[in-house]
């Protein structure tokens, strides 16, 4: 596609073929900037390359900063959660502006970044760092104190995050002082914090000049296995409020451009509770399953939110309308092999067959032993689905569970 010279150049932080896909097809000039590894793929087809390894920030780091300025880049998107800190970093040296490399510290650690929200007003679970064993021991005691549980009630689970990974990545849930023991010391420190009960979803917003410009609701059917897009209409009730947290957000963590994918639970009674925000792409291919059903492209949507030279009236002429706007409903189902010896790759003919099947990528087995899961692990390939159903497609995401794709 023709670039414009008089918009923005665009750094892509990290690898994703799709990402540089949408740059191939978008009318901004961009680069990427990958591991080495990257350097032959990027030779052979011609894609703009810088390299650089993102190791922890240090001394060098700056140099990056220097290199992309020097060719004239006005932004740097980063496309996973490792490279975040180093788009703040290089972004406070192309815009000029210190402050965004002190908020991206906030976006990656999440003991910071649950604080930050508490002090903008934003409800949150009862959260605490361990530095060891026993810590997670007192914090699991003292939470279950406070519920006023008696000796005998099941106690009620925390959870054991990393402080500075994706997602589901050492992700733990903790029920009783024996489980912690199954903890090995290199995952220490942690974030501990308080189950919160309640329907968990996510939010995609993109973010133009301080406002949100389309704000998707990411319904989870269950945390770790599937998601669908648009959500259903249940869920889809809860926008005007979900809006107003997203723009509590906003402000709290004083966020001018780019995408956010925040994670947060609703209660029973309708209350909100912020999980966690991370300023990349989410996972589980959701920009994939936007583009099945409104049409646009998100990783393009999220080149122009960050992209300083990008007017208003380009976002609004971008972006479709929620909701009303999407063709049915897109979903995927992580597979995580239920057999702990495997030997072949057998799609189930129910799941085939149905008309919301799309299609999947699921690979033959590697090798025959399933590796133990430790934590939520990494599921093996996703099935796509799409119909115009929120409630068949909620249902089959979650019969999905009960299949063995991998025999």
């Amino acid at each position: 596609m023709q670039k414009d010279p008089n918009k923005g150049y665009i750094a892509l932080l990290g690898w994703s073929l799709n990402a540089i896909e949408a740059a191939e097809n978008f009318d901004r000039r961009y680069i990427v900037v990958a591991p080495d590894w990257a350097e032959d793929y990027c030779q052979k087809h011609d894609i703009p390359y810088v390299p650089w390894n993102f190791e922890r920030l240090n001394d060098r780091s700056i140099e990056i900063a220097e290199t992309l300025k020097e060719k004239g880049v006005d932004v740097a998107i980063p496309l996973y959660e490792e490279t975040v800190e180093w788009a703040g970093a290089i972004n406070s040296v192309l815009l000029d502006n210190p402050r965004i490399y002190g908020q991206s510290l906030l976006l990656r650690d999440k003991a910071l970044m649950k604080r930050r929200a508490q002090l903008g007003g934003i409800r949150v679970g009862i959260f605490e760092e361990a530095h060891d064993k026993e810590d997670v021991v007192r914090f699991l005691k003292r939470v279950n104190q406070t519920l006023l549980k008696l000796d005998g009630d099941p106690n009620d689970p925390i959870h054991l995050k990393a402080f500075d990974k994706a997602g589901c990545l050492g992700h733990r849930v903790i029920r009783t002082p024996d489980e912690v023991d199954t903890i090995p010391d290199e995952e220490f420190p942690v974030l501990m914090e308080s189950h919160l009960d309640g329907w968990e979803f996510a939010v995609e917003a993109w973010i133009h000049k301080g406002k949100i410009v389309f704000l998707n609701i990411s319904e989870y059917v269950t945390l770790g296995y599937s998601v669908f897009v648009p959500a259903s209409p249940e869920l889809e009730k809860y926008r005007e409020q979900i809006t107003q947290q997203i723009e509590k957000l906003i402000k709290a963590f004083d966020i001018e451009f780019g995408l956010i994918h925040p994670e947060y639970f609703v209660t029973s009674d309708g209350e909100m509770y912020f999980g966690e925000v991370a300023y990349r792409p989410p996972g589980f291919k959701v920009f994939e399953l936007l583009e099945k059903v409104y049409g646009f492209n998100a990783y393009q949507a999220t080149m122009l939110v960050f992209d300083p030279k990008s007017t208003s009236e380009e976002v609004a002429a971008f972006f479709p309308k929620e909701v009303v706007d999407a063709d049915g409903f897109a979903g995927c189902f992580g597979v995580y092999p239920r057999r702990r010896v495997v030997s072949r790759l057998e799609i189930p003919e129910e799941t085939e067959d149905h008309p919301y099947f799309e299609s999947h990528e699921l690979t033959a087995p590697m090798e025959e032993t399933v590796t133990k899961r430790t934590a939520f692990g990494t599921h093996w390939g996703l099935i796509y689905f799409k119909g115009d159903d929120a409630h068949t497609l909620r249902d089959l995401l979650k019969h999905q569970e009960e299949l063995d794709f991998y025999v």
